[in-house]
């Protein structure tokens, strides 16, 4: 550990010195710092140190990339520094004062929906599956394979498959239907409120005592009748919100202002009866007879606004503008937004035509990398930070590529965002479908619906190869004039 002592010490100074650090953690590669003054850190300085590989902004924190060794970087740096490190969750809390209210909304955001992100891939990967399995005509009525004029799916000709495609469907169902029992969960568990009330308010919004929300347009009169709470002076038809992302939102936020007024008021001697009863009930209420209508009219609004974008005469550029412009999006968190539209679309729809290009997006900026791995072959300090950026990128985690790489050149960043929007022209030209939002790089042709696979690896080959050409002719342009500059 002592050998970075020198360069632990060094930092301390680059950065403005111990007062100017609000707090410092580390995550697995990096030192995240919350800066009083963020002018004061000499960038360049710093990312000349032997330990460093890099630096970048995000979310409010200075960021200064070591690699795996950051645990012992960091061991030494609260010895010669005297600071003890805080928590991520303190680090996040600090940073958010270096933030605008807009950063800070999209940072919350993105907040609520990490944690469900896993189970929507995993629903979306079920979902391809079930498409692949179920829906997709492979075989002919004499059961031969004949792609083109099938008429039977797997699951038509096997008994197995036929099971397997209808018993998926609990999970499918599980994550996309009743999907505001996760987000009611998340909003309580991000603002540190109750969860289980959380949970309790979702699965009140779900529950099966309601009309389902997906069969509302196609009920008739005796079912709404028999769905319909009558409260003598007034009566409102007891409405499911299955699927519905801003709904969920807005009725969690009601509970969690609810709960926190509550707790304030209310004796700790009796919180434990008053706050549960008091922050849920009304909540309820609230969520069916006032937010929850104006959420699914939101929610419905933004879908047909995005889709009409993604499918007019104006989708092209519609595209290609999103295309260029979802790797910045990316760098100021405001990206968080686009899984709620996502899953607004999935659940509106049955497909999404946003999260395609988003995929892109990812493979293109990993792509860009790909091409600086090649430039700087013999940079063994510059491989160190390009390899690893480059493989999460195709996986689908794009911070340390832009971060690291790409926007630290510029030049990659630029590619990257010329090969997505031409990936997103091509993908939205030709109306390709996700089932959900997926793993957003190369294994995300899993979540297309199937008869667009052969679509969707062309726009993946566009994502490769034109920023990949595009770094390595103007990157050798670029890297021989600074040779040349420094010789």
């Amino acid at each position: 550990m002592a050998k970075y002592t020198e360069d632990a010490a060094r930092l301390l100074d680059l950065v403005g010195g111990k007062e100017n650090i609000s707090a410092v953690t580390h995550c697995m590669t990096r030192m995240r710092f919350v800066l009083v003054d963020e002018g004061k850190a000499d960038v360049s300085a710093i990312e000349a140190l032997p330990a460093a590989k890099g630096t970048f902004t995000q979310a409010g924190q200075f960021q200064v990339i070591i690699g795996n060794d950051v645990a012992d970087f960091y061991q030494e740096f609260s010895k010669v520094s005297g600071i003890e490190g805080v928590s991520k969750q303190a680090a996040k809390a600090a940073a958010g004062a270096n933030q605008n209210p807009l950063q800070r909304a999209m940072g919350v955001l993105g907040e609520i929906f990490a944690p469900l992100i896993p189970a929507l891939i995993c629903g979306g990967l079920i979902l391809g599956f079930r498409n692949i399995i179920g829906e997709v005509n492979f075989f002919n009525d004499a059961g031969a394979f004949d792609l083109e004029h099938g008429t039977l799916s797997i699951a038509d000709i096997s008994t197995f498959w036929m099971g397997m495609y209808s018993f998926l469907w609990v999970i499918g169902e599980a994550v996309f239907h009743m999907l505001p029992v996760g987000i009611c969960w998340s909003v309580a568990r991000k603002m540190g409120t109750t969860p289980i009330l959380g949970i309790i308010l979702g699965l009140t919004l779900v529950s099966p005592q309601l009309l389902n929300g997906f069969s509302v347009a196609g009920a008739d009169a005796e079912t709404i009748a028999a769905h319909t709470y009558d409260f003598g002076f007034f009566s409102f038809v007891g409405t499911g919100y299955q699927g519905q992302v801003i709904a969920a939102l807005m009725a969690a936020f009601v509970l969690v202002a609810l709960e926190k007024f509550f707790t304030r008021v209310t004796p700790e001697v009796v919180r434990m009866i008053v706050v549960p009863f008091m922050s849920l009930v009304p909540a309820v209420f609230i969520a069916h007879l006032v937010v929850g209508p104006i959420g699914w009219a939101i929610g419905n609004g933004i879908a047909d606004v995005v889709n009409w974008g993604l499918s007019s005469n104006v989708r092209v550029l519609f595209a290609a503008v999103f295309g260029a412009l979802y790797a910045p999006l990316v760098m100021t968190g405001l990206h968080h937004m686009t899984n709620a539209i996502d899953t607004q679309l999935v659940n509106s729809l049955g497909y999404t035509t946003l999260w395609p290009m988003i995929a892109l997006s990812n493979i293109a900026q990993g792509s860009a990398v790909l091409a600086m791995i090649v430039l700087q072959k013999n940079n063994e300090r510059a491989q160190q930070v390009n390899i690893p950026a480059c493989v999460s990128c195709y996986l689908g985690v794009t911070e340390p590529a832009l971060f690291g790489v790409n926007l630290k050149y510029k030049f990659p960043l630029l590619c990257g965002m010329a090969g997505s929007a031409l990936a997103a022209m091509v993908c939205t030209g030709f109306s390709v479908k996700a089932l959900s939002i997926g793993v957003g790089g190369v294994p995300g042709i899993l979540s297309i619906m199937f008869e667009y696979w052969g679509l969707f690896a062309l726009c993946m080959a566009i994502a490769i190869v034109v920023p990949f050409a595009l770094t390595l002719v103007v990157g050798g342009r670029r890297l021989a004039a600074e040779e040349r500059g420094l010789a």
